[in-house]
């Protein structure tokens, strides 16, 4: 029923050049903590290894998780039971996404590049700066469904998730385990 933005792009590129899925999912997360590097204005090795080493994980986690839920047979679920475990689990990931942003110890490149802007950029406000994160894979979807015609891995999740991510991650903030709170840090000179 859709897949988050990220991955939709690199389904969508897939199709388009062959890439390997989790090839992909790995190159956009080393890209993205490159960013992130650019976005707090320093070097900081702990941070770009960490998040280097998470998404080497994750990128590969994807396909491990794609044959979990073929072997379920999930694909051939009603579409209202796909629906919901869809859209259950983008409440899951972001309620995570919201205890890991205010623990601040190690995250996906992703999560941090949406806690970067939202705390240096956009006066933490967690929707502005999911959705701003957002626009790169949705230019490589939008390019990669120009070139061949077909939009893949978009569905009722995927936009469930784009308009949901960052109103979900904040409700999660004040009402999952309020008492743990952001540590972002920034420096009397602006950088994180």
């Amino acid at each position: 029923m859709g897949s988050g933005l990220w991955t939709a792009a690199a389904i969508n590129l897939n199709d388009w050049q062959g890439w390997n899925i989790g090839a992909v999912l790995f190159t956009f997360g080393v890209l993205n903590a490159l960013t992130n590097l650019i976005l707090i204005h320093h070097w900081d090795w702990p941070r770009l290894i960490g998040e280097i080493i998470y998404t080497l994980f994750f990128s590969y986690f994807v396909n491990v998780f794609t044959w979990v839920f073929t072997w379920l047979g999930l694909g051939s679920w009603s579409v209202l039971a796909r629906i919901f475990v869809s859209c259950f689990g983008v409440f899951c990931f972001c309620v995570a996404i919201s205890l890991y942003q205010r623990a601040n110890i190690i995250m996906h490149p992703n999560d941090d590049t949406t806690n970067i802007l939202r705390f240096l950029y956009f006066k933490g406000n967690a929707t502005a700066s999911q959705i701003a994160d957002f626009i790169p894979p949705i230019i490589v979807a939008i390019v990669a469904w120009i070139a061949t015609g077909k939009l893949l891995g978009i569905n009722v999740a995927t936009v469930f998730s784009f308009l949901g991510n960052g109103v979900i991650i904040a409700w999660a903030d004040e009402h999952v385990w309020p008492q743990l709170k952001h540590n972002f840090k920034v420096t009397p000179d602006g950088q994180a």
